[in-house]
């Protein structure tokens, strides 16, 4: 069901996805074409805080940290799913793959691998706050507009 809560996580978490883009971009190899990496993890901001974030929010001050962080840490996790798996499919499409279980294996590795590239202190400490604030802009939303 639409809330102002779910309005308000959903672009909270966008602004906050293509700020860390933005963040994780030098930290790649150089050379990368990046496409709509920005836009696409903006995409996936918005999803996780319309469906994750939204419905928890309105229950006090703590859970509303812990529902920001919930959602960054959700963000990630996609983020991290989805760029792997474009990835994997990049490289499956070249022919790097002997078979479909090694392929799906690779997201997994690749998914590490970026996990560790971007495994920063100002990514981390960039997620952190804007997690936090989203999670209390989000529960102050839910309890201004009911």
């Amino acid at each position: 069901m639409p809330t102002a809560a779910s309005l308000v996580a959903a672009i909270c978490l966008a602004i906050l996805g293509y700020v860390l883009s933005d963040l994780i971009r030098p930290l790649m190899p150089e050379g990368t074409d990046f496409g709509l990496f920005n836009y696409v993890n903006a995409l996936i901001g918005a999803c996780v805080g319309w469906v994750v974030m939204g419905k928890r929010a309105g229950r006090g001050l703590v859970n509303a940290i812990n529902n920001g962080l919930t959602g960054t840490a959700v963000l990630f996790i996609w983020g991290l799913g989805v760029h792997s798996a474009y990835e994997m499919f990049r490289l499956a499409m070249r022919n790097r793959y002997d078979g479909a279980m090694e392929a799906l294996t690779a997201i997994f590795i690749i998914a590490s691998e970026f996990g560790l590239m971007i495994a920063t202190v100002p990514v981390i400490g960039t997620a952190v706050v804007g997690g936090t604030l989203t999670g209390i802009l989000t529960d102050e939303a839910k309890k201004r507009w009911r």
